[in-house]
């Protein structure tokens, strides 16, 4: 993990215990906020973000959502699997910025156990020919995460504004899971 100190210096250590931890505080980050702005590239280059719904599942290092086999997204990452999601909780003062590589998959026994009545919108059911998984597998995610929430966030901002002192109440972390043991 690096981990942004302060002064701007990077911290950094790797270890499998460390993994772990990093593992667990990026499912804690981001088990509650259910969407993300998934940023892909178009055959222009150019980012191109939608709305995605993350499927449940223990993060692991990697994060799956569903898309349409013939849908722009599913192009898109065939062309350039770099992906890009942004997750935010602003009532509860979090903003995760995830970097990976996506691939889609046609996993039928993983939609299956994913599938839920929410989807329906979308496809018929999971036997649906046209559905498909996007994997992403995790290479960094940065966060700031406030404690307290937002009335924590603006008492401390107060504080330092009264007090002329900079503003230490959040959380600025990288975690670096590229180079991290397999998953």
């Amino acid at each position: 993990m690096a981990k942004k100190m302060g002064n701007g210096i990077e911290n950094s250590k790797s270890s499998s215990t460390e993994n772990s931890e990093n593992l667990a505080k990026v499912n804690e980050l981001i088990k509650d906020i259910r969407t993300a702005m998934m940023m892909t590239l178009d055959a222009e280059g150019m980012p191109r973000s939608r709305p995605m719904h993350t499927q449940e599942a223990e993060f692991d290092g990697v994060l799956w959502f569903m898309a349409g086999a013939s849908s722009d997204k599913a192009r898109e990452i065939a062309n350039d699997p770099r992906v890009h999601l942004s997750y935010i909780d602003s009532s509860g003062e979090k903003y995760i910025s995830v970097t990976g590589r996506a691939k889609i998959v046609n996993d039928r026994a993983r939609i299956k156990s994913m599938w839920s009545p929410f989807l329906k919108a979308w496809w018929d059911g999971p036997d649906d020919p046209e559905i498909r998984l996007i994997r992403v597998d995790v290479h960094k995610v940065e966060f700031w995460d406030t404690p307290g929430g937002k009335i924590a966030s603006v008492l401390s901002i107060v504080k330092s504004v009264i007090t002329g002192t900079r503003d230490t109440s959040s959380e600025n972390e990288t975690i670096d899971l590229q180079n991290a043991p397999s998953r």
